[in-house]
């Protein structure tokens, strides 16, 4: 795997803010207290864990359902005004997501907004897509996923950031390390995706994000299709029914860290 580390000073990083979409939100990761937690707020404890106690910020913007555009217009300038030393900017998957998007534009429009951010705040890690060559309800959006990707990482380069590389990590390709919904992490994707995070910002770890799952148990054909079923009831059928209403998921749903606060 390549370097995508821009410093290993992780130490230095006294303030954090996320920019995203359900994927930083942390949907599939549910807390104790009904929110979720996701990677950034389990990244977060890693870097707070690096400061003396209460001298670490972090603030949570992302929210469920929103599109690339929606995000540069409701979170990145309040991730300007609070100027963190970093930026987690993971945005454009919900946009690759509609049919008849092109990548191209997409990733036009997010290196037009990572260049606002990098003016403005400390260091900007970016993230590329999945490979969802395994993931049934993504497969057939795989070649998109790829291209968005690639524009990511040139991004990356022209803009000196650190990159998430999430293509390239094997271990949440395990239909483990997805929730019950197939579009987002559970809870173990979600921490081999912090622990990922970390490794590029520098700091040392405490597993491998790279580590082999345990052989899965071979499942009856039965079960399989029982749990398609459960799936499509409870996941697709709800999905179709808000795209047909104009509806988003992120609907009504507020930033659930809007401020930086000591973590």
């Amino acid at each position: 795997m390549a370097d995508d580390s821009k410093s290993n000073n992780s130490g230095a990083i006294g303030s954090y803010t996320a920019v995203g979409d359900s994927f930083t939100e942390g949907v599939g990761d549910p807390g104790p207290d009904g929110a979720f937690v996701g990677w950034a707020d389990r990244l977060a404890v890693q870097l707070a864990d690096r400061r003396p106690e209460n001298d670490f910020r972090y603030a949570n913007l992302a929210v469920r359902g929103r599109l690339l555009d929606q995000i540069v217009a409701e979170q990145v300038p309040r991730a300007r005004e609070l100027a963190p030393d970093l930026v987690t900017f993971c945005a454009g998957g919900n946009d690759i997501l509609r049919p008849g998007s092109d990548p191209d534009d997409v990733a036009e429009r997010l290196e037009a907004a990572v260049a606002d951010l990098t003016s403005a705040v400390g260091t900007v890690l970016i993230c590329t897509g999945f490979d969802t060559r395994d993931v049934p309800v993504l497969r057939h959006l795989r070649g998109k996923i790829a291209t968005y990707t690639a524009h990511v990482r040139s991004i990356a380069d022209r803009n000196d950031c650190p990159v998430l590389d999430l293509w390239s990590l094997r271990s949440v390709q395990d239909r483990r390390a997805w929730s019950g919904d197939r579009l987002h992490l559970s809870p173990e994707g979600h921490t081999l995706v912090a622990l990922r995070a970390a490794q590029v910002l520098g700091l040392p770890v405490c597993a491998d994000p790279e580590q082999v799952w345990e052989p899965a148990p071979v499942r009856a054909p039965g079960e399989v299709r029982r749990d398609n079923i459960h799936w499509a009831r409870e996941h697709l059928v709800p999905w179709i029914g808000r795209r047909l209403r104009g509806e988003s998921s992120g609907d009504h749903v507020e930033p659930k860290r809007p401020d930086l606060l000591p973590l």
